[in-house]
């Protein structure tokens, strides 16, 4: 049976990036996907004030460093986080609070470069017999896609069908339904109904067919997350949060429409599981990037009519 190792947003994670390196050998896998929300969403700064003192306060908390091994050690755990360092000084940390543009061009700028960083990691380590297949997702700017193009190693899903296997091929979308964060890659409903349409055009047989789309289905185990109210503050009742269904009933129509084999999906981190729409086993893995942790779906494809065997991992 060839066998996927699908995992999603990593949001920057060096350490959950680091963990995808190795599944190859770990899972005995023929196929690695890392598949939406590859890049990260902070920028820290790290200012140094003298020859052993540094400073940084990314949740207005100070925290001082007295040591290079101080500081090198908080970067790690920044960049578990999926956050990028600037390592700058007091008179640029104030010309920087006065240019927030500034600010987002350096932002902008890390995020591109580090990227670069992981698909030249891909293209040496991941070995010629392993198929990586990296996708963007909605928190990714567009820019990233020429990135990962210019890999002669990883396959870019984006606007192709794939062929997986002789029999089982594969459709992508990274777009999502809109959300509250204004996001590179989110669109109305009905503008994703229309983009999920144009997929499925490109194939004629839905019964081994995966669907590699970013948001889930609406009305799942898949797409539960808070509500959050018009200041972007998570509702709470009885001490938990108010859990609703924030997916695609662009997607949910199109799967009980097709019924294609598999859907893969990401976005929402605290919906990890699987549900079927009638026929089409749907997934997320979930994602606990921020504490460096890799969780991932290993799925054996069946050759035939059988059927998909499938576990949770997390690394």
């Amino acid at each position: 049976m060839p066998r996927i190792f699908f995992a999603c947003d990593c949001h920057g994670s060096v350490t959950v990036f680091r963990k995808m390196l190795q599944v190859h050998s770990a899972y005995n896998c023929d196929i690695i996907m890392m598949c939406g929300d590859l890049t990260g969403k902070a920028l820290v700064p790290i200012i140094q004030e003298g020859e052993n003192l540094w400073w940084t306060a990314p949740w207005g908390k100070k925290e001082v460093y007295k040591s290079k091994e101080q500081v090198e050690q908080a970067k790690k755990n920044f960049e578990k986080r999926g956050f990028y360092c600037y390592f700058t000084n007091p008179k640029e940390l104030e010309e920087l609070q006065a240019n927030p543009d500034k600010v987002q061009k350096i932002f902008h700028a890390m995020m591109l470069d580090r990227l670069r960083e992981w698909v030249n990691e891909i293209d040496e380590k991941i070995p010629s017999n392993v198929t990586f297949i990296l996708s963007p997702g909605n928190d990714d700017v567009l820019e990233i896609d020429e990135i990962i193009k210019s890999s002669e190693k990883i396959v870019y899903p984006i606007g192709r069908v794939i062929e997986i296997t002789e029999i089982h091929k594969m459709i992508s979308c990274e777009w999502v339904n809109t959300t509250p964060w204004k996001t590179p890659r989110e669109c109305s409903d009905e503008e994703l109904k229309l983009k999920l349409e144009e997929e499925f055009k490109k194939v004629d047989d839905y019964s081994n067919l995966i669907c590699n789309f970013h948001t889930p289905p609406f009305g799942t185990r898949l797409d539960l997350a808070p509500k959050i109210d018009e200041k972007l503050r998570v509702r709470v009742r009885f001490g938990t949060p108010d859990m609703i269904h924030v997916g695609s009933r662009a997607v949910r129509e199109m799967f009980e429409k097709y019924q294609p084999l598999l859907g893969l999906h990401g976005h929402i981190h605290e919906s990890a599981g699987i549900e079927y729409i009638g026929r089409t086993l749907c997934v997320n893995p979930g994602s606990a990037y921020i504490q460096g942790i890799l969780n991932a779906f290993i799925i054996d494809l069946p050759l035939k009519n059988g059927k998909i065997k499938i576990f949770n991992v997390s690394a």
